[in-house]
């Protein structure tokens, strides 16, 4: 009785103490933990947890986060060999992540990222909306169902500072009863606002081309969608068209006036991309023969004023890569590239400073995906909720089938269900070859020293080099994405090759030390024979008659 007493009284007790604590510094202490601990802590008791979701404190945690580069691969068909969709983390340390991101699925295509909210482009009727760090997921039906020429390039994710709302862009191609009229230009941006019940169409000033959308990128930076289109009667050729979330109006903003082309080379190549919350342009020109192939400088422009238009040029390169990643070309103080089977960094040391490409610090092997289908976004990991959008008549329930379920990668799951099958079996024959050399050095050991005992040990010591070690570091729940999945199977291989020496070894050790342990045998039974003999020879002298 007394026992049940005292529990709820030291669950009170404990309770006001925390309640004691300062409101100011426990949001110190909370603005420093991540996520994941943050979410632990709010089920500690219902002030914290009323704490911990406070819009303000979510808002205040979201400017204290860590950015992190998200890479993106697409799924891939390459040799006749699936390879789902999967994204890489990258750390501020420049350290990729073990794990698969779980909120994408192996079909999902990545078409936006805002603080801590990822926007997923799937083959279904619906869009996913996904927390990257709380797992939430919110499906939305697209604005056009089954409409043929959709592509996941078309669709960008953004949020308005003043506003606070999140929205999502589809540029519409021009269509008729679905299907597509005229696929290389578009007259309609469709914008919906998470949390309303439908999209709304929005017509643009002129027809605008799809193409430069598809191959140039669209960027959000500050509330504001950008994005390159032709314009034949300027320098460049090409104009930035402009699009507020806000007002949800359309305006253009023109290039840089000057232009240095090198008649040996091909046309110039655009990206629109973000560096650091800043609007950019990087260009460059192309092979004559070959588009894919960069040549010559690529150069780095920044829009330094909005309302004056001016950019200026921030940067030089000298044999630039093969791929511009984006819509976010850079983290930190380096910008990411793709260049043969890597995925490399380069130090921005300074502005108008020519950096030469060869010097890459490299980061991953993409192997054996495709190269120029990689997506870089800058990503937080962040409490932003989702449960306040879904009671929207947009929003839709997720298949119950779906992700890695699905059964077009069963032939994916298999092969990830070999990799741990033989995972366990070099775990068994490690821990078997572990058990063998202990009995070993049990059997053969000899209190005295002598010549055998010191040629067993000799041996033994051998076993004892030989025998493996069981790898300390623990084994993820999650599932690992696809380049620690290869960089695990090369581990597995090396401990299997390592397993099987181990096991010669001992066994030619134990060889060996049985050959030893007979052969001394061998000699202690003919040492004991002949001098048994010898006494018989002994006694039989004794015996014989005395001479006269």
């Amino acid at each position: 009785m007394g026992t049940g007493e005292t529990n709820p009284k030291r669950q009170i007790n404990e309770e006001s103490i925390i309640n004691c604590i300062p409101g100011d510094l426990i949001e110190r202490i909370f603005l420093r933990l991540p996520v994941s601990t943050l979410l632990r802590c709010a089920s500690v008791c219902k002030h914290w947890h009323n704490f911990i979701r406070d819009p303000q404190f979510v808002t205040s945690h979201l400017r204290h986060a860590h950015r992190y580069a998200l890479l993106f691969f697409p799924q891939c068909l390459v040799s006749g060999k699936p390879y789902p969709s999967d994204a890489i983390l990258i750390d501020e340390a420049w350290s990729p992540s073990t794990c698969a991101v779980p909120v994408i699925g192996p079909d999902d295509f990545l078409f936006g990222s805002c603080n801590g909210l990822i926007g997923l482009y799937t083959k279904t009727s619906t869009i996913k909306i996904a927390n990257l760090a709380t797992g939430e997921c919110m499906h939305l039906e697209k604005p056009a169902k089954n409409m043929r020429g959709d592509h996941f390039s078309f669709y960008s994710f953004g949020f308005h500072p003043m506003t606070k709302e999140y929205k999502i862009t589809h540029f519409l191609g021009g269509c008729v009863e679905g299907r597509p009229h005229n696929k290389d230009s578009f007259s309609v941006i469709q914008v919906y606002t998470l949390g309303n019940e439908k999209w709304k169409d929005i017509p643009t000033p002129e027809a605008l081309s799809l193409n430069s959308v598809r191959n140039s990128g669209v960027v959000n930076v500050d509330g504001t969608l950008y994005w390159l289109t032709e314009d034949k009667t300027v320098t460049w050729q090409h104009t930035v068209m402009s699009f507020d979330l806000k007002e949800e109006s359309f305006a253009m903003i023109q290039l840089p006036a000057e232009r240095e082309d090198h008649d040996c080379f091909g046309p110039r190549k655009f990206w629109i991309r973000d560096i650091d919350g800043k609007l950019c342009i990087v260009t460059a020109q192309t092979g004559r023969y070959d588009a894919r192939i960069l040549l010559g400088e690529l150069q780095i422009w920044t829009l330094d004023n909005m309302v004056e238009q001016r950019w200026s040029q921030k940067y030089k390169f000298t044999n630039p890569p093969v791929h511009i990643p984006g819509p976010h070309f850079g983290h930190r103080d380096r910008i990411l590239t793709q260049s043969g089977i890597s995925v490399g960094s380069y130090e921005l040391i300074g502005e108008n400073i020519e950096i030469n490409f060869s010097k890459m610090a490299e980061l991953l092997d993409f192997s054996p995906r495709r190269q120029y289908n990689m997506q870089s976004y800058i990503c937080v990991k962040s409490l932003v909720c989702l449960d306040v959008y879904k009671n929207a008549g947009i929003v839709r329930r997720p298949k119950q089938r779906q992700g890695w379920e699905l059964k077009k990668w069963e032939a994916w799951e298999n092969e990830l269900r070999e990799v741990e099958n033989l995972r366990s079996n070099i775990d068994k024959l490690q821990h078997d070859l572990i058990e063998a050399a202990e009995k070993m050095v049990k059997m053969y050991k000899f209190d005295k020293p002598h010549d055998i005992a010191e040629r067993v040990r000799m041996e033994l010591n051998q076993v004892l080099e030989h025998k493996p070690e069981i790898p300390n570091q623990p084994r993820f729940l999650r599932r690992l994405n696809w380049v620690e999945q290869k960089r695990d199977t090369k581990e597995l291989v090396s401990r299997s090759r390592k397993a099987r020496g181990s096991f010669q070894a001992i066994k030619q050790a134990q060889d060996n030390i049985s050959s030893i342990v007979r052969s001394h045998t061998l000699d202690q039974g003919s040492s004991t024979a002949e001098v048994s003999s010898t006494g018989d020879r002994k006694n039989e002298e004794g015996n014989l008659p005395c001479k006269t």
